[in-house]
C-alpha cells in the first residue's frame, strides 16, 4: 500500500530562498498524503541546474530572490521544459508581479498567505492541467481579460492562431475561458491524454510556454 501511494504521489520542487519557509513547505508536503517534496532550492540559479534533470510534476516557485528572479528564472524553465507545471507562490499581489510571472510562463499564481489546505488543492489542480489564482489575483486576471474582449471584432489575432487545427482552436479557446484540462476533456468527450497532446501542440505552434501567453495571442494581444 505504501508503494501504491508513494507512486501516485504529486512530487513538488519548491524554490524559496528563505530557509524557514523552505522548511514548512517541506514538511507540509511530506506529510500530506498524495504530495512528496521532490527537492527543495535556495535560490533560481541552483533551481536551473536541477530541475530539467528531474522534472518534478510541479513547481513551487518564489519571486524575490537573490542572484535571479523567480519570473526569469521560470521563463528559462520554460524554455527547455514547456509543459513543466509552474506555481508561482509569493507575497506580491501587485499587477506588474502578477502578469510578469505569467507572461514568463507561470500556470498558477498564488499569496503566501494562502492556507494550507488551498495550497494543497492548488497544486493538484496545476498538476492536471488547471490554473489556480488567489482570489485578489484572479479579479485582476479575469478583469484584464474582460476588457479585451469588449471589442471581439475589432480583435486581430497573431497570425500563428491560423496554424492551429480546427479541434486545436477549439481547445484553445477552451484553456482562455479558464476550463482545465479535465473539463476541456469532458467538454469534448476527448481524452485527458489527448488534450495534454493538443496543448503541447498549440503551444508549440504559437511559440508560447504557458495558458496565458498561448490566451493573449489567440485574443490578438
Amino acid at each position: 500500500m505504501n508503494k501504491r501511494k508513494l507512486s501516485k504521489a504529486i512530487q513538488v520542487a519548491l524554490v524559496e530562498d528563505d530557509a524557514g519557509v523552505r522548511a514548512n513547505l517541506a514538511a507540509l508536503l511530506n506529510t500530506s498524503p498524495g504530495f512528496s517534496c521532490q527537492a527543495a532550492y535556495p535560490d533560481a540559479l541552483t533551481a536551473l541546474k536541477s530541475i530539467p534533470a528531474h522534472r518534478p510534476d510541479v513547481v513551487l516557485m518564489d519571486i524575490n530572490m537573490p542572484g535571479m528572479p523567480g519570473t526569469e528564472c521560470v521563463s528559462r524553465l520554460k524554455t527547455v521544459a514547456p509543459t513543466l507545471p509552474i506555481l508561482m507562490l509569493t507575497v506580491y499581489d501587485d499587477s506588474e508581479q502578477i502578469f510578469k510571472s505569467l507572461m514568463a510562463g507561470a500556470n498558477g499564481y498564488l499569496l503566501k498567505r494562502t492556507p494550507k489546505g488551498k495550497l494543497l488543492e492548488a497544486i493538484r489542480e496545476i498538476s492536471n492541467g488547471g490554473a489556480p489564482m488567489s482570489r485578489p489575483i484572479a479579479r485582476r486576471v479575469v478583469q484584464f481579460f474582460q476588457e479585451i474582449k469588449q471589442l471581439p471584432e475589432r480583435v486581430t489575432r497573431a497570425p500563428e492562431v491560423q496554424n492551429l487545427t480546427e479541434r486545436e482552436e477549439q481547445v484553445l479557446s477552451l484553456l482562455a475561458k479558464g476550463y482545465a484540462y479535465k473539463e476541456i476533456s469532458d467538454l469534448m468527450k476527448i481524452s485527458f491524454e489527448t488534450v495534454r497532446t493538443h496543448v503541447r501542440s498549440i503551444y508549440d505552434k504559437l511559440h508560447v510556454h504557458s495558458r496565458t501567453q498561448a490566451t493573449l495571442k489567440y485574443l490578438g494581444r
